[in-house]
């Protein structure tokens, strides 16, 4: 049985955990304030929170309704807009009338529903951020304006735009924000029997985060009794042991894009994972998901190929390591035995004298697959290049590793006709094809280009752009 809370209602249901949510909410629950729209994860018209207890607190999240199993509700509080729903609107709602935030309505619970999401999980308050965490809600009548004015105009409610640590949530209700049954949700979820279990090895599928899986192959996937990895608590997390990093495959990218541990190694690292889809898709989507994935465009396996990454399998008590370069052999093929999970993935503490850099080119800045993605890690000494790892995504069948171009950079200074030439070699190594998202020949000048860029923007003083061309 799953079970789970759904508004103020208990739910206990026999369902298949691979069924989508949205569909659970609309057609079993007839909510059909979650409206269903592109069903890939792009329009944010679905969205949900999703809470759950975490060191003895109710932490929500918004995600995307039809790419979530409804399994992974189990022992969780699961909100939509009819569950913020009052006698009166809520601040949130009324602002969205005042400032014209709303025109057609189709997008509006989703909206509603994240800028919601934003005042329970956050206590010092601004527009940006506000603003931030309605990524991935998309609005084709009101050009947004009115929805940023009336983000603005919720948080003015709050005095010097803070809340109460220690009454935020008593805060929220008084002001209106969320009906006055979030109180007790916290003891109603500590009664609920979570009954999570470990991946069984004989499931005919196991879906971790699912938010690429469920675009793919949602119609047999919603008949299956695939297990879900993302249950497994034992997959998740980020921890620094010895000299090395280690991430659960079960972690997701959004806690991946908030470690304060990767931040301190990688200053940029939140900017880079910006690039990584919408909020609601970061808080689903995992690294053992993109891992196994296997997509040539995957941003967050490009990252973890720079860092020379190591993937840990397990099958049963048996568990054997693979460099994550060689665990692609062709387009969606994967050094896996068919029972192996991918438990995590580790990588080396980067140096004191080490570069790194991620670059993507995609016809929107943000919330778009890339048509050319690429990292790279470097390590000098005495001003020779002794260590390096450059990938590259969208230029193969497979998230490559060039292989060739770090073997002619290594004990190389670094000079602009070095670059030229690593650059030239690169395009030796890659196959391109021509697709929506570029001509084969675009892609090759696009990887070209990226090239360039890591070592404009790690090294300006040593490398000259106009001779670059």
């Amino acid at each position: 049985m799953i079970n789970f809370i759904l508004n103020d209602l208990n739910i206990s249901t026999d369902l298949f955990p691979t069924t989508v949510l949205l569909d659970f909410i609309r057609k079993e629950k007839m909510l059909t304030g979650t409206k269903e729209g592109c069903r890939e994860g792009d329009c944010g018209a679905c969205t949900i929170l999703l809470g759950e207890l975490v060191k003895g607190t109710v932490k929500y999240k918004s995600v995307n309704s039809c790419l979530m199993p409804l399994g992974d509700a189990n022992g969780k509080h699961v909100v939509t807009v009819e569950g913020i729903n009052q006698k009166e609107l809520s601040p949130v709602q009324a602002t969205m009338v005042d400032e014209g935030g709303t025109q057609c309505g189709f997008c509006t619970p989703g909206f509603v529903v994240s800028m919601t999401g934003y005042f329970l999980n956050n206590l010092s308050l601004n527009p940006d951020d506000a603003i931030e965490s309605l990524g991935g809600n998309v609005c084709r009548c009101t050009g947004y304006g009115g929805i940023k004015r009336a983000a603005s105009d919720s948080i003015s409610i709050f005095e010097d735009g803070k809340s109460d640590d220690r009454n935020h949530l008593e805060n929220l209700i008084s002001l209106k924000f969320i009906p006055i049954y979030f109180h007790d949700i916290k003891k109603r979820l500590e009664k609920i029997s979570e009954n999570h279990k470990s991946v069984d090895n004989k499931s005919s599928i196991v879906i971790s985060g699912g938010t690429d899986l469920y675009v793919q192959r949602w119609e047999s996937l919603v008949s299956s009794k695939g297990n879900l990895i993302s249950q497994d608590k034992k997959l998740a997390g980020i921890s620094k042991m010895g000299k090395q990093i280690n991430i659960g495959s079960a972690t997701t990218i959004e806690e991946t894009k908030s470690s304060k541990l990767l931040q301190k190694y990688f200053p940029q690292w939140d900017n880079y994972l910006s690039l990584f889809g919408s909020l609601p898709i970061r808080n689903r989507a995992t690294i053992g998901g993109n891992i196994v994935n296997a997509s040539p465009i995957g941003d967050m396996v490009n990252i973890l190929l720079a860092l020379n990454s190591t993937v840990h399998l397990r099958d049963g008590k048996k568990k054997r390591l693979i460099l994550l370069k060689n665990f692609y052999k062709g387009y969606k093929s994967l050094d896996k035995k068919k029972n192996e999970i991918v438990e995590k993935v580790s990588f080396q503490i980067p140096s004191k004298n080490s570069f790194f850099n991620f670059e993507k080119i995609s016809k929107r800045t943000y919330l778009d697959i890339a048509s050319v993605n690429s990292s790279i890690y470097m390590e000098l000494k005495s001003g020779k290049i002794t260590t390096i790892h450059i990938s590259a995504g969208g230029v193969a069948p497979i998230p490559l590793y060039l292989n060739n171009t770090c073997n002619y950079l290594r004990n190389k200074t670094i000079n602009t006709e070095t670059i030229k030439n690593a650059a030239e070699i690169s395009s030796k190594e890659i196959s391109p094809i021509s697709d929506a998202r570029g001509s084969a020949e675009y892609k090759s000048l696009l990887l070209r280009q990226l090239l360039f860029a890591h070592f404009l923007k790690l090294f300006p003083q040593l490398v000259d752009p106009e001779k670059l061309l």
